[in-house]
């Protein structure tokens, strides 16, 4: 079966007019406010006059391979099939970053027949989201210099300013670069440097608040440096919130589209999950929560990433149970972890597939860690053999999970009512009991070792300098009961991005510590993950062109 570019499936499709996607779930006109024909933002009022009573399910994946897994197609797709079978569902997915579209990964929509639509406008500018929340991230950029720069009342130590500067785009040049070069009327020179959007700790500010109120409240946190006597600073003291959060008044309510078969979709917020928390926002899981029987949302990268901090970090804060998890692997990508090369992939090799299963075994343990039982959806390729499809299917049931096969992106939602009829068992069979990791009151160096330990299989966690000294000072500020969001390589359960599989016999390093007052978690960045991503040497930019018709190639 051949099946066409995401693009061009998505420029083929016919979406309902996005009221009647709205009408579906009970909102009407006067809720909702149209960007276009087919997408729209749903208003402040229709939010609060609802109340969660849906059912919550996760989907999460195995480490990520260059082959592809396939997380958000399986989302978007089940959430398709689930509609098909008679379900009142809503899927709950993050919006795409500019970055990796015009990087490595292209599109995020998902992929073949289960994508949202309008796929080129949610990949691109979309409602204007990301570029209201850079706004006002560089304003209280601007606004610390400027109070520098008159006079700093405040006692800013300039070398201990630590709120930078963000740009939507992976330029590894901004990583560190030197600002105020323009003489006296340039502001004082000292060493800057940029994050992308998504790595934004108002991203995160925007997808963990609850509503206007409280986004200011937590932008008023934002430490954004020290004074000389180590004193944190904060955007509330530089009189900064009140103007962040009038640029984020409509960043904040939920996006409404639709996907290829017309179900209800909400896009909304994207923190990374290898350096934020990695979800989409708490306000569009609540709401859809309130619209539908069931919601489906995805956690960014693998497991131990994403769903760790869904878990540990947004369904604490949100008070949200989940009652299921799909855990999403592919023959392929099992097989890179059991040592094949990308360019062998397509040759069957069993004995390579259970060598990398120890990976997806992980996953399903450590999920069951939080009281949440697991399906396994092996999102099927073409180059699947009959006896690597079984030896999944076998293993999952083995240790306990639930396991079907899914082909939603040859088939769209049909392709993937087997993973819908088990999601639907486990949910009636009512097992779950969701339980956090650990005790957000615990010390930080202990949720950190308990995050190391019981997740990634690590022996044990080592401090550099740096790391020892931002945790005392973490402490200090009052940020030690709080949870920690891990950045880490997505690519491994180690600091390593080399070592796949499921390792063994390593440490952990942590090599800085830093508050996210306003999020309400401190960040520990382990190895050398960075929170500026760079192009690849030949990135997916250089595919991309718009026809005068304004049809689009490259996204995918």
């Amino acid at each position: 079966m051949t099946v066409p570019s995401d693009i061009a499936i998505a420029q083929a499709a016919r979406p309902r007019p996005i009221a009647d996607v709205a009408a579906e779930i009970g909102l009407g006109p006067d809720d909702i406010l149209p960007y276009g024909k087919f997408k729209a933002k749903i208003t402040a009022e229709a939010v609060a006059s609802r109340k969660p009573s849906g059912r919550l399910v996760l989907v999460t994946g195995i480490n990520p391979t260059p082959a592809g897994e396939g997380k958000s197609t399986v989302t978007v797709g089940l959430a398709q099939a689930m509609r098909r079978m008679g379900q009142k569902v809503v899927v709950c997915i993050r919006e795409p970053s500019l970055g990796p579209v015009f990087g490595v990964k292209g599109g995020a929509a998902g992929g073949g027949y289960a994508q949202v639509v309008p796929m080129d406008e949610i990949n691109l500018h979309f409602t204007g989201d990301f570029h209201a929340i850079t706004s006002a991230h560089n304003l209280l950029s601007a606004m610390v210099d400027n109070h520098v720069h008159h006079g700093n009342a405040l006692g800013l130590d300039t070398r201990r300013i630590t709120w930078p500067r963000t740009i939507d785009m992976n330029d590894r040049s901004l990583r560190s670069i030197v600002v105020g070069l323009g003489g006296l009327n340039g502001g004082p020179s000292r060493e800057d440097r940029f994050v992308i959007v998504p790595g934004s700790e108002i991203m995160a500010i925007l997808c963990l608040a609850s509503d206007l109120v409280d986004l200011e409240r937590r932008l008023s946190r934002i430490i954004v440096g020290l004074t000389r006597d180590r004193r944190p600073v904060t955007a509330g003291e530089i009189k900064a919130s009140g103007a962040m959060t009038l640029l984020l008044k409509d960043a904040i309510l939920p996006n409404l589209v639709q996907t290829l078969e017309g179900g209800p979709a909400l896009v909304h917020g994207g923190p990374f999950g290898n350096i934020a928390h990695g979800c989409n926002s708490l306000v569009a899981t609540r709401l859809g929560l309130s619209l539908g029987d069931i919601v489906l949302t995805e956690a960014g990268f693998g497991a131990d990433l994403g769903a760790e901090k869904f878990f540990d970090i947004k369904c604490r804060f949100g008070g949200l149970r989940p009652e299921a998890a799909v855990i999403v692997a592919t023959v392929r990508a099992l097989k890179m972890h059991g040592g094949v090369k990308k360019d062998a992939l397509g040759t069957p090799d069993v004995a390579a597939l259970e060598r990398g299963l120890t990976n997806l075994e992980a996953h399903v343990r450590n999920i069951a860690k939080f009281g949440v039982p697991a399906v396994v959806a092996l999102n099927r390729f073409t180059s699947d053999s009959d006896a690597e499809v079984d030896a999944v299917l076998s293993a999952a049931r083995r240790w306990g999970a639930r396991a079907a096969l899914s082909d939603v992106w040859a088939k769209g939602g049909e392709g993937g009512e087997a993973v819908g009829r088990e999601v639907l068992a486990i949910l009636d069979e009512g097992k779950a009991d969701f339980r956090p990791l650990y005790d957000a009151a615990l010390p930080i160096k202990a949720k950190i070792e308990t995050i190391a330990r019981e997740i990634y299989g690590a022996d044990g966690v080592d401090y550099l300098p740096a790391a020892e000294k931002a945790i005392v000072q973490c402490e200090g500020m009052g940020m030690g009961a709080t949870p920690v969001c891990m950045a880490k390589t997505q690519y491994s359960f180690s600091d390593d991005p080399t070592k796949l599989g499921r390792p063994s016999g390593f440490r952990l390093t942590i090599r800085d510590v830093y508050a996210s007052a306003g999020a309400g978690f401190v960040v520990a960045l382990a190895g050398d993950i960075m929170t500026m991503p760079g192009l690849a040497k030949v990135p997916a930019a250089e595919a991309m062109r718009v026809h005068p018709d304004g049809t689009i190639d490259g996204l995918f």
